[in-house]
């Protein structure tokens, strides 16, 4: 599998999620503390047809890490997609690694 670079670990605020475009899609990439662990998901919200999941809150639930949307607060997954409220919209996964200081998500 191939991985693709979008940028150092370091543009990506702990707690917080940016937007990069691998293989010309939208993908949130999320790091939620201090440690180089990152996930990443598509960044279009299917209940609002927008790209706007990389600028969600981040929350906790059941051990699992989710990302609210901005705009109607649906919740998923940032390990498999999968929406918490309605399991018919769930989002695309993407593997996502942090390779010598660099975030790699597979293309």
């Amino acid at each position: 599998m191939a991985f693709e670079q979008v940028c150092d670990i370091n543009d990506i605020i702990p707690g917080t999620g940016v937007c990069a475009l691998v293989n010309g899609q939208q993908v949130a990439v999320f790091r939620p503390s201090e440690e180089e662990q990152v996930f990443a998901i598509s960044n279009m919200d299917p209940f609002a047809r927008s790209n706007v999941l990389s600028r969600g809150l981040l929350a906790e639930h059941k051990g699992d890490l989710w990302v609210a949307s901005p705009l109607k607060k649906q919740r998923f997954n940032l390990a498999t997609g999968q929406c918490m409220e309605d399991e018919r919209f769930n989002v695309k996964a993407y593997q996502a690694r942090v390779n010598n200081g660099i975030v790699e998500i597979s293309a």
